[in-house]
């Protein structure tokens, strides 16, 4: 048995592995559509790999040789699929066809050329170049800069590359062999598809990695979310509101906290019943999301009582944002109540002291949101 086939005893196995995982990963969450298509991606490797074995010991026709090479173009073809869904980006189906095509018809013509031949070697392996370099262009144009989509583009381009150089190879390492049948025996075929193998492995599993990140992302997200007023709930409140204090201490920035509190809330509940509650509450955090902008941070914190942390704000801000937000969802009918019935909130407002903890700041707004209660409701303090 040579280290040809060995390798390719190895890439077997791999790539059922690999579309394993994907599937898996497909299956817990179903969100993960690129995971589909990596999956797809593994299973035709697999199946690439069974042909390779096949023609290296049975021989095989014209149509056998372009079918295996059309197998692996058409994986990477859907490899870039599964690259532009997981970065939501338009797949250039166009483009890859185009590609396909014309590497197909290609190929079945090169089949009378010598095999020695630079040209025709050079012309097999452009179509697998090109098709992996749309893979990491269309990362690209996805924008992702991460640390990790970074080195995922710098692989693909290194894994494009190395199809250019296969011809060089072939022609330093003494050829692809007489037949088809001689290939896997050849010192090219063990360098190239350990290289290969190299490639393959390593994307993958960085693939793997990025959406396992995704996916530990969501349930992070999910852990700190109140499913109800699908705000922040109080743990992802405080964990979000400290690291932006941690922040302003470095930029020494000013800071302010609300917090507002639906009034009668018992009364909504014992006259309307908890639904009617429930639906005051969503209303009341759905007009906090729109009114809030994307550098603030708002979390239900209790029952019907709310905070937003307001980076960058002083008292005056706070307060101004605090008398809009309050004005404007007095006028406001909840959906499923009477339309004749409003619904109000009383708000406590704080800047926040040098150095202050994100407990004192939460005690002093509260302190003044009390005073909001106890000074007639629907009023700031």
């Amino acid at each position: 048995m040579t280290g040809a086939v060995v390798v390719l005893i190895i890439n077997l196995i791999v790539a059922g592995l690999l579309s394993a995982s994907f599937t898996m990963v497909a299956v817990y969450d179903p969100k993960q559509v690129a995971a589909r298509w990596i999956a797809c991606v593994y299973g035709l490797g697999a199946f690439y790999v069974l042909v390779e074995f096949g023609i290296a010991n049975l021989g095989g026709s014209r149509l056998v040789v372009v079918g295996s090479f059309a197998a692996f173009l058409l994986a990477l073809a859907l490899f870039n699929v599964g690259i532009a869904r997981k970065y939501l980006v338009p797949v250039p189906w166009r483009l890859m066809a185009a590609v396909l095509a014309v590497s197909i018809i290609a190929c079945y013509l090169i089949q009378d050329m010598p095999r020695a031949s630079f040209l025709r070697m050079m012309i097999y392996q452009v179509p697998y170049f090109v098709m992996q370099a749309i893979g990491a262009g269309t990362l690209w144009r996805a924008g992702a800069r991460g640390r990790l989509d970074t080195v995922l583009m710098c692989l693909l381009a290194m894994s494009s590359l190395q199809f250019l150089s296969k011809p060089f190879l072939s022609q330093a390492l003494g050829g692809t062999g007489a037949s088809p049948q001689t290939y896997l025996s050849t010192d090219y075929a063990l360098v190239s598809q350990a290289m290969g193998t190299v490639f393959a492995i390593a994307i993958a599993l960085l693939f793997l990695v990025i959406l396992a990140r995704d996916v530990i992302g969501d349930v992070r997200i999910l852990s700190e979310t109140d499913a109800l007023s699908r705000l922040l709930n109080r743990g992802g409140f405080e964990d979000r509101a400290k690291a932006l204090l941690r922040k302003a201490d470095a930029g020494g920035r000013p800071m302010a906290l609300v917090i507002c509190d639906l009034d009668h809330f018992k009364d909504i509940n014992d006259t309307f019943g908890h639904a009617s509650g429930d639906r005051v509450i969503r209303a009341f955090a759905g007009f906090l999301r729109d009114t809030a902008s994307a550098g603030h941070v708002a979390g239900r914190i209790g029952g019907e009582e709310f905070a937003i942390l307001l980076p960058g704000a002083n008292l005056v801000t706070a307060r101004l944002f605090a008398e809009a937000t309050r004005t404007a969802f007095c006028g406001l009918p909840v959906e499923g109540l009477p339309s004749h019935l409003r619904f109000t909130a009383s708000f406590g407002v704080a800047e926040r002291m040098p150095r202050e903890t994100l407990s004192d700041l939460l005690s002093r707004a509260d302190k003044a949101l009390y005073e909001a209660k106890r000074g007639g409701r629907d009023c700031v303090r």
